[in-house]
């Protein structure tokens, strides 16, 4: 089954509303609610949401203020069946979500599934026109990234990555919401460059639980999964258990292990108030065991090097006692936010706060203005991710170039950046 673009529905009111944005995006930003005509959302009224992959994940994220589940897809029965006492009666289930991405009445479609889908399933929701949710790590490849950038600004689609630590909760270890540690970072405070380190000394715990099971037995697919659709365009493994469901992130052609899985969580934030939202590290060093071509294992260091010399060391193996979060030529941030920085807190406040950034999707959705985390930044904190992905499965470091997007004189590691799909699926 290729993945196809839909005839958009005739007349549809998130239809009109895109084109008539897009239409003006030169001129104002324009709110659905002063279209009027076709066009008109009340404030009171809520958007619809649709969610593809209702494991875990995907259920605890049906409720979110301003928005109804009006739709929910997967390809385990049981998954649907568990989901259904959760949500009002009506609710439409599907087990192909190309079916789903035909709905008029949908707004939203939040992508909960396997990472291995994520970049197919959002290029998809794009092109039927509607606004996209994902959650982390935003894709399984850079190449994937790339086209989900361009199909959101194709479409003019709303996007939202769902890791937050870049503008709300308290991050890991620090003690405190990454707005003070943007603030002090943009104060010269500390000096340039920097070098933050991410591992158990510094709040971080990496998850190596998430590793996958070498020589994994052969086993009757359950009545109750569509395994075929699950592995979609993953190249075809026989059965198993622990191929699928809570255990998939140990294997390489669907996530990358505690890697993948906390990845963007603990450097998207750090991506943020380095101020690297439009670049990537020009070169990753690895320092960690052979890898299984199946099954991910376990990695000591990964080192990410900018062209400005700011640095993000991942400790795997949690050598660095006594490090400090960030460290620059004029002072060091540790947990808790201490700091070697004499009178820090005052030396602080003469300094002006962070911009503000815009965190309610909802309205997002309404005044078609770029979510905090979207499909841009968003993609910059993934490839992070996959550049050390990359390195890990191949064993050995590599350069980057952050323009372009690719490794530089290494034919390997840019097969990577675009790996082929199983057939007959592309994006």
């Amino acid at each position: 089954m290729k993945t196809i673009k839909e005839p958009k529905q005739e007349n549809s009111r998130r239809d009109f509303i895109k084109k008539s944005t897009i239409a003006l995006a030169s001129f104002t930003i324009v709110p659905r609610y002063v279209l009027g005509g076709q066009g008109y959302l009340a404030p009171s009224d809520k958007l619809t949401k649709a969610v593809i992959g209702v494991g875990g994940m995907g259920r605890g994220h049906f409720p979110y203020d301003g928005t109804q589940v009006v739709a929910i897809c997967d390809v385990d029965t049981r998954h649907i069946a568990k989901s259904l006492p959760l949500l009002d009666k009506g609710v439409k289930t599907f087990g192909d979500y190309r079916e789903l991405l035909k709905l008029p009445e949908v707004d939203i479609v939040h992508i909960a599934t396997p990472p291995h889908w994520h970049g197919i399933m959002a290029v998809d929701a794009a092109n039927a026109g509607k606004d996209v949710w994902c959650e982390k790590p935003m894709t399984h490849t850079i190449g994937e990234g790339k086209r989900v950038v361009e199909a959101m600004k194709q479409n003019g689609s709303m996007f939202r990555l769902n890791t937050w630590f870049r503008f709300k909760d308290t991050f890991y270890g620090m003690g405190t919401t990454v707005k003070p540690i943007k603030k002090l970072v943009d104060s010269g405070l500390l000096g340039w460059p920097l070098k933050v380190t991410v591992g158990k000394h510094t709040g971080y715990d990496w998850k190596f639980f998430w590793v996958g099971n070498e020589n994994l037995p052969i086993e009757p697919v359950p009545a109750e999964l569509d395994y075929e659709s699950w592995l979609g365009p993953a190249p075809f493994k026989p059965y198993s258990t622990h191929r699928v469901h809570q255990t998939f992130r140990g294997y390489w052609d669907y996530d990358g292990g505690g890697l993948s899985d906390m990845g963007q969580h603990y450097i998207d934030p750090i991506q943020y108030f380095l101020g690297k939202d439009n670049t990537s590290p020009v070169s990753v060093e690895i320092d960690a065991p052979q890898q299984h071509y199946d099954a991910v294992g376990t990695w000591r260091r990964i080192t990410y090097t900018y062209a400005d010399g700011c640095q993000i060391i991942l400790d795997g193996a949690g050598t660095d006692t006594n490090v400090p979060y960030i460290e620059g030529p004029k002072g060091k941030l540790y947990p808790g936010f201490k700091s070697d920085i004499p009178d820090l807190d005052r030396k602080l406040a003469a300094f002006p706060e962070p911009p503000s950034q815009l965190t309610d999707f909802v309205e997002c959705v309404k005044t078609r203005q770029k979510f905090a985390l979207n499909e841009e930044n968003g993609h910059r904190s993934c490839n992070l991710v996959n550049i050390g992905l990359i390195a890990l499965r191949l064993g050995r470091s590599l350069k980057f170039d952050p323009i372009k997007q690719e490794f530089i004189d290494d034919e390997g590691a840019n097969k990577l950046l675009n790996p082929v799909m199983r057939a007959p699926y592309s994006i």
